[in-house]
């Protein structure tokens, strides 16, 4: 099965630190890079105290930076507030000292839009070779009426038609869209981010880490409690492959899925989905079909090693490859070794190369 074929992936030797509580055997790294800039461009006029305006200042940095051919824009510890949306440039690394350093949406957030439409806090809008790095996104969704047109459309940490994009070490807060997002880019790294979804009582779809069109790419090493679907891989205008999913440890929606694998009228492939740890939803992996509409298909994909547990609701599945469409079109599918408690069946419909085999309970693999 060429699942990772094409993905530069490499197990460490070294084991890297814990991703919220868990030990993996082996590290995930990632193939992406993101800037190589070192030159630093410092940020002039803004305050760290949340209470002015502090676009302008951050925006001409990276404007600056981006003009220089690259450049590193730091920003210390602190509460930066934001009015519009913060684009990236060619090779510029927007980074923080972890999560202490908040770009915050502000009161008037929402009077602009982002480069793709809705309400991106940084978006990387066609740069190549840019990184977000060591910082908190707080998109205000708890003070903020964000239930407006075209929220969907916009993603609170973007990589949006790009090409080698890392978003490492990101906490985002506070979304009243789709946490993290990859859309039509190629070559990247999701790595090491911490989603938590406190806002789900107020908007829905509130998915923590979203792959729309894209290939090429990592998301590994994340924490994400969602208030929708933890991860995705989706389909709407072009395929989307070559995408590795591991050592996660993810937190669903009570009503969806830890992760969906959404085909739209384009197929996907070439996912292995490894050494995560779902619990809490209603499904641990699941087929959707967007709008039930969908005529793509989903191939040459492998599930393996992940630990499925203490999911929610009756109707709860463990994994779930079902297609709503014709025959073969789930085909491929490879899935082994998974470690199943208290999370309902597995369950993959026959197809061409399909198979299932090493599913153990709560007690381990054997």
């Amino acid at each position: 099965m060429g699942a990772t074929a094409g993905v530069e992936v490499s197990k460490s030797a070294q084991t890297p630190s814990p991703v919220a509580g868990k030990t993996p055997a082996t590290g995930f790294t990632c193939s992406a890079r993101g800037s190589t800039a070192t030159t630093l461009v410092p940020v002039t006029g803004a305050s760290t105290n949340g209470t002015g305006d502090d676009f302008d200042a951050i925006q001409n940095a990276i404007d600056l930076a981006g003009e220089q051919g690259g450049g590193v824009v730091a920003l210390p510890a602190g509460t930066f507030m934001v009015n519009q949306h913060l684009v990236l440039k060619d090779n510029v690394k927007l980074m923080g000292v972890g999560p202490a350093t908040v770009i915050k949406a502000g009161p008037d957030f929402l009077s602009t839009q982002g480069p793709g439409g809705g309400y991106s806090l940084i978006s990387t809008a066609g740069a190549s070779n840019t990184t977000v790095a060591n910082l908190t996104a707080d998109q205000s969704g708890n003070t903020l009426d964000g239930n407006v047109p075209a929220r969907l459309t916009g993603y609170v940490v973007e990589g949006y038609y790009s090409r080698n994009v890392l978003i490492q070490g990101v906490y985002v807060r506070n979304p009243f869209t789709y946490a993290i997002a990859m859309v039509d880019s190629t070559d990247f790294c999701v790595n090491g981010n911490n989603v938590v979804v406190t806002t789900s009582g107020r908007y829905n779809q509130l998915d923590g880490i979203h792959i729309l069109d894209s290939n090429t790419g990592q998301v590994i090493n994340n924490f994400v409690e969602s208030g929708d679907d933890g991860l995705v891989a989706h389909t709407i205008g072009t395929p989307t492959y070559n995408i590795l999913y591991a050592n996660n440890k993810v937190r669903g929606g009570i009503y969806t899925d830890g992760i969906q694998l959404a085909v739209g009228d384009f197929p996907i492939y070439d996912i292995t989905i490894e050494d995560n740890d779902f619990y809490g939803s209603l499904f641990g992996i699941r087929v959707g079909y967007y709008d039930d509409q969908g005529t793509g298909v989903l191939y040459d994909t492998t599930i393996s090693e992940n630990y499925i547990h203490n999911l929610a609701g009756t109707e709860r599945a463990a994994i779930e490859i079902v297609g709503s469409v014709a025959p073969g079109t789930l085909r491929g599918i490879t899935v082994v070794n998974n470690r199943v408690c208290d999370a309902g069946k597995v369950t993959v419909v026959p197809g061409p190369g399909n198979v299932v085999k090493g599913t153990t309970g709560c007690h381990g693999k054997g």
